[in-house]
């Protein structure tokens, strides 16, 4: 399958000459991918079509890359047939010697493989949460919100943290010169708890699963898994279809306060997930800043905004008034991890 893709001056693009630089690029998710077209004007990137597509709907990826592809021309007769010159692709798991591995995607990835697949020399293929943290000095203010602004401390490590179909992280650490990302895999560690409720549900989950990482309770499925422990009587639509959105319903009426147990799943959810995010930075010394991404995050925002969210990444412990001078924010352009992945394609196009 031969990707090309061109835009005509004075169209949607922009005025260009052939000679510029086409990125495709994505954010694949074990839920959705987020794929996009962009053209280079200057030392930026300028999209030129974007789609969302459902991932397990395609047995491949060159299928979902092939489908994502038809549309752009179809939907957009701006763009025609050109040859994209690069591809970066951020794709939840672990990305390692060229090949991708994870529990929450239908298939495996590799470098090698896809080169063939789509006739491209440069394919970019990381880790989601380091594409996330590549985007961030590319974000503006608007693409921010603010939950602590804190003490940075200057050149020192930040971390990125994700929830969603499964839970992410990154780091950013100074190397002497600029930021350099490296992933991480905070979410396979063993789950911590930390008051009786956590010890009780931990416990509860031990009887169903062989192991109870953080990422079992620390993301979408862990709504559901927390609702069933609070009260296993209170049932919902979306619990009796193997495909429906458990923790969407479960969110909805948390934050509409329609369902008391939904309400409280959600409650206790947040402030799990604030102590895994308070962790996270002890552990990294991230003292430089922590940002959440993940499309979780912008859905339950009032939640995160809440003093319950802000205690409980702070804790109790001796090192509480340090992680309280730690910057966090919320990173609301759920492009963030395509923009990133579009410029480290980017990076390895230059002569």
């Amino acid at each position: 399958m031969l990707l090309r893709v061109s835009c005509q001056s004075g169209n949607a693009c922009g005025d260009r000459d052939d000679q510029t630089t086409m990125i495709l690029a994505g954010d694949i998710g074990g839920t959705k991918s987020n794929l996009g077209l962009f053209v280079q004007r200057g030392n930026t990137l300028h999209g030129v079509f974007q789609r969302r597509l459902a991932t397990r709907d395609y047995a491949g990826f060159e299928d979902l890359i092939e489908v994502f592809l038809q549309q752009a021309r179809t939907e957009d007769k701006n763009v025609n047939r050109t040859a994209i010159e690069a591809a970066g692709f951020g794709v939840a798991g672990v990305v390692t010697g060229g090949r991708h591995y994870s529990e929450n995607l239908p298939w495996i990835l590799d470098v090698s493989d896809l080169a063939r697949g789509l006739k491209l020399k440069n394919i970019q293929l990381l880790n989601d949460l380091a594409a996330t943290a590549l985007s961030l000095n590319r974000l503006s203010s608007a693409d921010l919100v603010i939950l602590n602004p804190g003490t940075p401390v200057t050149n020192a490590t930040q971390g990125v943290i994700a929830a969603g179909t499964g839970l992410g992280e990154a780091l950013l650490f100074w190397n002497g010169n600029k930021y350099q990302v490296a992933p991480a895999e905070g979410g396979m560690a063993d789950f911590a708890p930390r008051t009786e409720r956590e010890i009780q549900l931990l416990e509860h989950l031990r009887k169903q699963l062989p192991h109870v990482c953080c990422e079992e309770i620390v993301s979408g499925r862990g709504f559901r898994r927390i609702h069933e422990f609070l009260n296993p009587s209170v049932r919902h639509e979306s619990f009796e279809s193997p495909g429906a959105n458990a923790a969407g319903e479960i969110t909805q009426l948390g934050l509409a306060k329609s369902c008391a147990v939904c309400a409280e799943t959600l409650d206790f959810w947040t402030e799990i997930f604030a102590g895994v995010t308070g962790n996270f930075a002890l552990q990294t010394m991230a003292l430089g800043g922590v940002f959440i991404a993940g499309g979780i995050a912008v859905k339950i925002l009032p939640k995160l905004q809440g003093d319950t969210f802000f205690k409980s990444f702070c804790g109790v412990g001796k090192l509480a008034p340090v992680l309280a001078r730690v910057p966090i924010a919320v990173v609301v352009n759920e492009d963030a991890p395509m923009l990133g992945a579009a410029y480290e394609a980017l990076s390895h196009s230059q002569p």
